[in-house]
């Protein structure tokens, strides 16, 4: 039940803005979504009406009147509410998504705390000059001895309005400076702070939080001395708390995230981690409960890292990268287990790691997509088998295979017949055959298909896709045509690179992989729109910044923007030679540009260029991709994860590559191997991508980096007069024992210069 009584100073800082649950479906809430208390409304009112009347009996309306309610020893005072900010605050509550409307209970009076934080420096000073700790001690135990002490020492201005929930109203220089204090503090007065918090958190909860309840979890989190596992029980009630609380109460702590400091917001981020490893893994099994007793524990920790990412999301730029919540610790644990668990249970009752993927490196979730690409594998080949047998035809090899046969000359005409022709096998594991070559494919002819494929494609004479020079990415031609099959053609070798673990040289921006996630699963219903991501001015500013920046001036000029610019809702765009315009909306050529409407003008233009322009072509590429890689997998994924699984790393790392290396038949000493990377890390980086590309079939880093490319240099027993070979599908390289660096940087340059091609007759 909701109860729609206007409310109280605390409630004037309820979230005005709309946001996406953070928690999974199932996750526990406790503090009252659903249990108001019924019976305040009239008592409420009548508490309005009786402020009212005394202020007219008083015959001043401005001053200060506090009325206490009866037999309600632990309601604050409230000063006087005017008609204005009772009628701004119901619209505001009512504008509020439904899990979010929560009954509120009136804040218990603070206690008056005088103490600054010049004042606590003064009294620190004083203990270490004279060793008496007796005011520093006492300021610690009174500060941590409850909920409400902790909003008397931190909390600005305890009695003013603020109407905004960006605003935790928390002294953070204070509270900074009391916790770097602790620490360095006798074990005396932490072991006191702790006790402190127990107690705290031990309080019996009979109702819903107050915005004060929530400030108080918002300053424990921080507290330094989580850090320890010693705390860790005390630690993991918090979380557990913390994790419990409303929906609403959870955007307040999201957007107090938020305004945290990076060096802070870091720790935090780190401690939960942290406290997530040494949990599943702990160095002494002895300090804590059986984790079988208190499996909350780890849920109730995501959780909470759960609104910190959700926290670091909202901000432009981020906090932090979002690869720094990545808990490499779970690398090391049964991944598909997780992943068949929320495959089965979904967002239930039942946890796991894939309900909250921030969590889970690329690496661990490139294994997931790598797994299930071979469980379907299997499925499908085991299903051709079983076909073939029960029409009594002799099983071949070849069936198991998703067999591509082309001619270099026709490569995409080929390529495209070849797919279309076998969309049922796409599944299947890709294998490769060049027209009059004798190369067999043991992955080497895959690479340099997906390789030669794609530079014809996105060649600019091709007119598929528009290179932009001032971001150096493609984006998609608007360019309108009868069949948009080779888009299709597009999606399905990126989602075959995925579904086969191979990496591709697409400059895409973001955006596109934004959009290949909308939505990551198709749609039953094939008249649902895809593709058709929320674009912003960053979105074009990765691919037109020159545009972008115009559309930004546009919308901080100061002049009278209809007189001084002419525009309308209207877009021209030029197609084969003739000048086309279309209506950004319905009789946009004649609605005109103004300062009040501009803000709406530029985002319908961003759509209009991203979305609608182009939504054929996209989504004939989308659903290429999704004909391959159709998992639940790819919900795992953010767009910068997809577009790493699709591209790798464009940074090249030679010494990286030149410490994972192997050898065969050279030892890592000899003359020649030395020789090999002096040459290599002095040539430019053009030439050793060029060697990356000669030796592997590809020139990008994987997912796992260097180390996973599993390079091998071999000693080739040729003449030294014969060029080095390699084969790619190994990832090695075979090189004859050159006498002098200056032979083999000759020898080496001509050959990965003159690289394609497998044994041409």
């Amino acid at each position: 039940m909701y109860d729609s009584t206007p409310v109280c100073q605390m409630d004037e800082e309820r979230p005005r803005d709309k946001l996406p649950p953070i928690l999974c479906a199932g996750s526990a809430t406790s503090g009252g979504m659903d249990r108001g208390a019924k019976g305040q409304f009239s008592t409420f009112s009548n508490f309005i009406s009786t402020i009212n009347q005394k202020k007219e009996a008083a015959g001043n309306r401005n001053s200060p009147t506090q009325m206490v309610l009866p037999n309600n020893k632990n309601v604050r005072d409230l000063p006087p509410i005017c008609l204005d900010v009772r009628q701004k605050q119901c619209i505001s509550i009512d504008t509020l998504p439904p899990e979010m409307k929560a009954s509120i209970l009136p804040e218990p009076q603070i206690p008056i705390r005088n103490k600054t934080l010049k004042d606590f420096q003064v009294d620190l000073e004083k203990a270490k000059l004279t060793g008496e700790w007796r005011t520093v001690h006492e300021f610690y135990l009174t500060t941590f001895d409850s909920f409400l002490e902790l909003n008397a020492t931190f909390k600005r201005d305890v009695n003013s309005f603020v109407n905004t929930i960006e605003d935790s109203r928390i002294n953070t220089k204070f509270l900074n400076a009391v916790y770097d204090t602790l620490l360095s503090t006798s074990q005396d007065i932490q072991k006191i702070v702790l006790k402190r918090i127990i107690n705290s958190l031990l309080r019996e909860w009979k109702g819903p939080r107050t915005k004060d309840d929530v400030r108080a979890y918002f300053i424990l989190t921080q507290n330094p001395q989580f850090s320890s596992t010693s705390t860790y029980v005390i630690y993991a009630h918090l979380l557990r708390q913390i994790a419990t609380l409303s929906d609403a109460d959870h955007h307040f702590l999201i957007h107090w995230f938020k305004k945290m400091s990076q060096k802070r917001f870091k720790q935090l981020v780190d401690r939960l981690l942290q406290f997530i490893s040494l949990r599943l893994f702990p160095a002494k099994p002895e300090e804590f409960p059986p984790l079988a007793k208190c499996t909350w524990w780890i849920s109730s920790a995501t959780k909470v890292l759960a609104l910190l990412d959700a926290a670091n999301t909202l901000c432009n730029p981020p906090l932090i990268p979002y690869t720094d919540f990545y808990n490499s610790t779970l690398d090391h644990i049964d991944l598909m287990e997780e992943y068949q668990t929320w495959q089965f249970y979904g967002n239930s009752h039942r946890f796991s790691f894939c309900q909250f993927p921030f969590i889970i490196s690329i690496a661990a979730k490139k294994v997931i997509i790598q797994r299930d690409s071979e469980q379907q594998m299997i499925s499908i080949a085991r299903q051709s088998l079983v076909d073939k047998v029960s029409r009594r035809q002799k099983p071949d090899m070849n069936m198991l295979f998703l067999n591509i046969k082309v001619r270099r000359l026709q490569l995409v005409s080929d390529s495209l017949d070849e797919l279309t022709r076998k969309r049922a096998d796409l599944k299947k594991k890709l294998k490769v055959t060049f027209v009059g070559e004798a190369g067999l494919d043991m992955g080497g002819l895959t690479k340099e298909w997906f390789l030669l494929l794609i530079r014809q494609i996105f060649h600019p004479d091709y007119g598929m896709f528009t290179y932009h020079k001032d971001s150096n990415c493609h984006w998609f031609s608007s360019f309108k045509c009868d069949n948009y099959s080779e888009f299709r053609l597009v999606g399905t070798l990126m989602g075959l690179a995925v579904y086969n673990s191979i990496t591709l040289d697409i400059r895409f921006p973001k955006c596109c992989y934004k959009k290949l996630l909308s939505p990551p699963v198709v749609p039953c219903d094939q008249n649902m729109p895809v593709g058709i991501a929320p674009v912003t001015l960053d979105d074009l500013y990765q691919i037109m910044p020159e545009l972008a920046h115009g559309l930004n001036e546009l919308l901080s000029y100061d002049g009278n923007v209809e007189e001084d610019f002419f525009s309308t809702f209207q877009v021209f765009q030029e197609e084969f030679g003739t000048i086309k315009s279309y209506n950004l909306k319905l009789g946009g050529d004649k609605i005109p540009v103004t300062n009040q409407n501009r803000k709406e003008y530029v985002q319908l233009y961003i759509d209009f260029l991203l979305n609608k322009s182009i939504y054929k072509q996209f989504s004939a590429f989308y659903y290429g991709f999704h004909s391959v890689c159709a998992s639940n997998a790819l919900m795992l994924l953010c767009p910068e994860e997809v577009e790493i699984l699709v591209c790798g790393s464009p940074e090249l790392d030679v010494h990286a590559l030149q410490r994972s290396t192997q050898y065969g038949g050279y030892l890592k000493t000899d003359v020649t191997v030395r020789y090999f990377w002096d040459v290599v890390l002095g040539f430019p980086l053009e030439l050793q991508k060029k060697l990356l590309h000669f030796a592997t079939g590809s020139d990008r880093v994987p997912v796992g980096g260097m180390a996973d490319l599993n390079f091998k240099i071999s000693k080739s027993e040729t003449p030294t007069n014969w060029l080095p070979i390699a084969h790619t599908c190994f990832n090695q390289l075979c090189l004859p024992p050159y006498k002098t660096k200056k032979e083999l940087k000759q020898k080496l340059t001509i050959a990965i210069s003159n690289a394609e091609g497998f044994g041409l007759q």
